[in-house]
């Protein structure tokens, strides 16, 4: 069932298929359109301004939404992003399995958090942002449980910056999650159908 009620459909500026299906899960049925944005310059010029891992992921969102909104200016764009933060420093996707080993090592018995940003853009202008939070604490983990766990997973580990699919197998991993289920795949839907139904654009 499609409760979107705008003319034309939103654009999630995104290439992710579990953000899509969020939003498609929640009745809103999106064109997805990869935004192009480099992240690693938006990351450089954000630790050159001494940015926080929150503000970072609401800048990645609102580059991407901006992007797609300036070659679509008549759509609602969404844009979204996740970073996660361990102590303040930042983790990227794993380059290959050897890379999601020590990340899921640097990770063990610690606590981080995840900050998953929207940004909603028309025009080429940004209309509202915000970024919501979770709080995961894996548990302990030695080479073997790790070996074990990659081994499973295989390349998916390389999906995200922590190298776990909490909504798969990588729900073993943990200990205690504080949070949103959407907000931790990183598309927080509360809060965004909240303000797309704000603009009149859902049936209830």
């Amino acid at each position: 069932m499609d409760l979107w009620t705008g003319s034309a459909p939103p654009l999630l500026a995104s290439a992710s298929r579990t953000r899509r299906l969020l939003l498609e899960g929640a009745g809103i049925a999106v064109d997805a359109v990869a935004s192009g944005v480099d992240e690693r310059a938006v990351e450089a010029e954000a630790a050159s301004r001494r940015l926080d891992p929150a503000a970072l992921a609401a800048g990645l969102a609102a580059e991407k939404a901006l992007a797609v909104s300036r070659r679509h200016p008549d759509r609602l764009v969404i844009g979204a992003d996740q970073v996660l933060d361990l102590d303040g420093a930042v983790l990227h996707k794993p380059a290959d399995l050897a890379a999601a080993a020590a990340h899921l090592a640097r990770l063990a018995g610690r606590t981080h958090a995840l900050r998953s940003a929207v940004a909603l853009a028309r025009g080429g202008a940004v209309e509202e942002s915000f970024v919501e939070s979770a709080r995961l604490r894996m548990r302990p983990l030695g080479p073997d449980a790790i070996a074990a766990y990659l081994d499973r997973i295989g390349e998916a580990a390389l999906q995200g910056a922590g190298a776990y699919q909490v909504e798969g197998l990588g729900i073993h991993l943990f200990d205690a999650i504080e949070g949103d289920h959407s907000t931790i795949l990183g598309l927080p839907l509360i809060p965004l159908l909240r303000a797309l139904r704000g603009r009149g654009l859902v049936a209830f």
